[in-house]
This record gives C-alpha cells, sequence and structure tokens, in this order.
C-alpha cells in the first residue's frame, strides 16, 4: 500500500499532528512527552510570532489507513538572510520503522522547499533555536528533557540511508552537583568578581515585570548566541512571548544574573526541576491531573535533577572566568535546594566555551545529537 502524505488543513488534523509522537511513544521509558496545547500554540500563525519571519507547513503520512508520520516544512527567511543560506528545515519529524513512510515526508518537505526556491535541506530544525532541534544519535536508554526530545534508534538508520550528512552535532552533559566546588573554582569566581567589579543580582518576579528583566536576558542570549549554528536573533516581539510564556512560571532561587559595577546584565544562567517523569504522568495534558503532577513537580516533590536551561555570557565578558562566578552562585545554590544531578541539555560541539565551564566537574556525556543535512534534489 503506498503512503499517503496530506497537508494539514482541518482542525482534526492539526490535532491529529500535534499528537502523534505522543502516541507513538506512549509508554515509552525514556520518552518524555510535551504538553499538547503548547504544541498547538506553537503551530498556530496567529499565536506564535516565528511566523512574522517564517513560511511553514504541516504533513501528515498514512499507510494503510493509520497515520504513520508526520515532519514540518519550514523555511526561517531571517536565518536564511541572516547566514546567506537557501535552506528549507524539517522539523517535528516522527515516524513509524518503515523505509516507504520516512521517504515519503522528507521528499514531500524537499519539494515543497524546492518549489520556493531552497537547495539544501536540513533538520531536525524548528521555528527557531529554542523549539526541538537536532536527531538523538546516541542514548537512546537515556530519558529525555523538557528540551531535548526523544526519538528512537532507527531515525539515523533511515537518514544515513538517504545520504543526509552531518551538519552539526550537540552533546549533552550529566553533571554532578558536587558536595563543595573545587577550591580552584571558588578562587577564580572571588577573583574575577573583584577584579571586575561585578556582582550577583537576585532578581524578583516584580523586577521582571518593572525593570523587564526578562526582556534583558534575552537580549544577552542575542548577543551570547548569534554566532552559533544557524541562530535566528530573537524580535522584540518574540522576546515578550519567552518572558510571558516561561520566565514568569520559574523558581527565580534558580537563577543567576551577574551584573557590572553600571549595573549591565554581563552573565545570566536560568535552570528549572527536571519535568520528565512528571510529564510522563500527564500523558501530554494538563487536564483532568495532569497539572497536579506539574504542579507537584515544581514545588512539592522536586526531582533530584536540575535542567540548565540556558547559560550566556556577554562577548567581551567571555574566556575571562565569570563563567567560574556565575556557576559559582548557580551551584551553590543547587546544593542547598538538594538538588544531586544537574542536566546540560544540547550543546554544539563546536560551542567550547560553554563545554569548558564544566572542565572541574564530574560529568558523563550521555547523549549526541545531529542536524542533518543534503542538497535538495
Amino acid at each position: 500500500m503506498a503512503v499517503n502524505i496530506v497537508k494539514v488543513s482541518s482542525c482534526k488534523q492539526r490535532k491529529d499532528f500535534t499528537a502523534f509522537a505522543n502516541r507513538l511513544y506512549k509508554g515509552h521509558p525514556c520518552y518524555v512527552p510535551y504538553l499538547e496545547a503548547d504544541e498547538i500554540n506553537n503551530f498556530d500563525k496567529t499565536k506564535n510570532v516565528a511566523f512574522d519571519f517564517c513560511d511553514a507547513d504541516f504533513f501528515l503520512a498514512y499507510k494503510d489507513g493509520k497515520l504513520v508520520g508526520r515532519v514540518a516544512a519550514i523555511i526561517n527567511t531571517k536565518a536564511n538572510d541572516y547566514w546567506k543560506t537557501k535552506q528549507v528545515r524539517f522539523g517535528w519529524f516522527d515516524f513509524i520503522d518503515d523505509e516507504e513512510v520516512c521517504d515519503a515526508l522528507l521528499s514531500t518537505v524537499e519539494k515543497w522547499g524546492k518549489e520556493r526556491g531552497m537547495t539544501t535541506i536540513v533538520g531536525p530544525l524548528g521555528f527557531i533555536d529554542f523549539d526541538p532541534e537536532g536527531m538523538l544519535i546516541e542514548g537512546f536508554d537515556q530519558i529525555a528533557t523538557y528540551v531535548g526530545r526523544y526519538n528512537a534508534s532507527y531515525y539515523p538508520k533511515h537518514l544515513d540511508r538517504l545520504g543526509f550528512k552531518k551538519e552539526v552535532d550537540s552533546f549533552e552533559y550529566k553533571l554532578k552537583v558536587p558536595d563543595e566546588l573545587p577550591e580552584k573554582f571558588t578562587k577564580i569566581a572571588h577573583v574575577v568578581e573583584e577584579r571586575m567589579k561585578l556582582h550577583v543580582r537576585k532578581v524578583t518576579y516584580k523586577e521582571i515585570k518593572t525593570e523587564r528583566y526578562g526582556q534583558k536576558f534575552f537580549n544577552l542570549i542575542n548577543e551570547a548566541y548569534c554566532d552559533l549554528y544557524g541562530y535566528s536573533l530573537l524580535n522584540e516581539k518574540q522576546i515578550d512571548q519567552f518572558v510571558a510564556g516561561y520566565l514568569s512560571m520559574l523558581d527565580y532561587d534558580m537563577l543567576s544574573f551577574i551584573e557590572n559595577e553600571n549595573g549591565d546584565l554581563v552573565a545570566a544562567a536560568a535552570t528549572m526541576p527536571s519535568f520528565a517523569h512528571a510529564l510522563q504522568k500527564t500523558n501530554g495534558h494538563l487536564f483532568p491531573t495532569g497539572w497536579y503532577h506539574m504542579l507537584k513537580a515544581l514545588y512539592w516533590k522536586r526531582s533530584d535533577t536540575l535542567e540548565m536551561l540556558l547559560v550566556a555570557v556577554k562577548p567581551e565578558y567571555q574566556n575571562k572566568g565569570v563563567n567560574a562566578m556565575l556557576m559559582n552562585d548557580l551551584f551553590t545554590k543547587l546544593k542547598a535546594k538538594g538538588y544531586k544531578w544537574a542536566e546540560s541539555n544540547p550543546e554544539l560541539e563546536h560551542n567550547q566555551k560553554v563545554q569548558a565551564q564544566w572542565e572541574l566537574f564530574e560529568k558523563v556525556r550521555h547523549k549526541h545529537r545531529r542536524i542533518y543535512g543534503k542538497p535538495v534534489e
């Protein structure tokens, strides 16, 4: 039976697209469901401001009358202009272990991109860098994080078979929270604090609003991340959307901000308790009981593992020991709150500045991801 590819257009199809991976991996011990309501908003052109500079369509694959796969075809015009490329992205790519299904989905993206003048297909990538990206190629026995999506081991085998090549890899580390930070680490932190006249800034929810501190944080992210692979600079509307949707939900004791003597933000780290096991209990839905498991993981019975969401240092302050000051503040808080482990989330292989900050910690590289690419045929 041939594979039938259908472009998502109806409300039911949108729901099927959103829910497909949660259904495909239901009950898998390493898979962490995403909240389907959040995904629906992400795919809504009236709610996700990334559509201001992205063109996208979504496709479902059917075989023998059954839903067997999905993929998003995306053109980020801002990223293409910045990096001087003509790339069509494939994202939210999930499918059963079937050559025909995989081939039909990716050839659909290729054709869609070629019709719009694109010369290369790359992925998995989302609209922007804060969407799920990279395909797991090692670490299939490790539980996923909120940011790092899980995929089965047959995914990369199909990409290799089709002639896709490595664009860039990323790694994830599991770090042990030490009983005491290394003396060398704390010494560097104190020296940097004094010599560069820096200080830790504790920020409250009120200050996030009144001082637009969330906007300062994401402007710093733009500065620090702008040279990383495929990065698409966040505009003001996107930043406001992220602040409203995420920063207001975090535990402010688990944020770390470093300012200079003028009160300028020069380094920051955002973390949150691992929601992996709580999300597994929600099955992708906050109602009727999913909200309870999420609140429990956030406030009442936290995991012993923390996710390192974002770490950024202003370019002119990089390679000067500011990371040591940032991590000294952060890991002191982690220990006080009883955390035993920290997950780094994906870090690009060539981002040596970020990976270097873990050198003095006991760690294991437990996941490996890849973004693939090939010319459009």
